[in-house]
């Protein structure tokens, strides 16, 4: 190859390589710590995890999913960690530490008695793009059960959780 060839490839070889980068950390590169400890025993406070900030443009948040947003689309606000219990269109009420989603019993690990229904004590219907959200230790968690949080806004999520980092020996996907 002569050299011109050779440095234009080189160069060619540089600017996909940036492509894939910039690809790479605009769609899963987003990195949020832990705040407090309203997600143990799935997250613990000061751990960091991974944000995969693309998917919810193609897709809406299922009952289910970890994600991460700013509460009333506060920018002021750190960002906030939570499962997505109902969708739109679904009905949610918290009866005698009890979570029911469409007037069926939820929980599926969660086995201790919610304390606090909050505005949920009274069945709530989500809205469109919207979503309702607890903490995994729902006694320890600010969520869509108190007002000044609410139902959650897609607009305000920033994205899924999908991997956790807390050591070398401790990291995996978010379930």
């Amino acid at each position: 190859l002569t050299a011109a060839r050779s440095t234009a490839l080189f160069i060619a070889e540089i600017i996909i390589t940036l492509f894939i980068a910039f690809v790479i950390v605009y769609c899963v590169g987003m990195k949020v710590t832990v705040v407090g400890n309203s997600m143990e025993n799935t997250l613990s406070d000061g751990e960091s995890v991974l944000v995969n900030r693309f998917t919810y443009n193609l897709t809406d948040p299922k009952a289910g999913d970890v994600i991460v947003f700013r509460p009333n689309g506060n920018e002021e606000s750190y960002y906030y960690i939570k499962r997505v219990v109902a969708v739109p269109g679904d009905t949610v009420q918290i009866r005698d530490g009890v979570l029911y989603v469409n007037g069926e019993m939820f929980d599926e690990e969660n086995t201790e008695a919610i304390k606090n229904a909050g505005v949920a004590e009274e069945e709530i219907t989500v809205g469109d793009d919207e979503f309702f959200v607890l903490g995994d230790n729902r006694n320890s968690s600010e969520d869509s059960r108190y007002a000044n949080i609410g139902n959650i806004d897609k607009e305000n999520i920033v994205g899924k959780v999908w991997f956790h980092i807390d050591s070398i020996r401790d990291m995996g996907r978010v379930r």
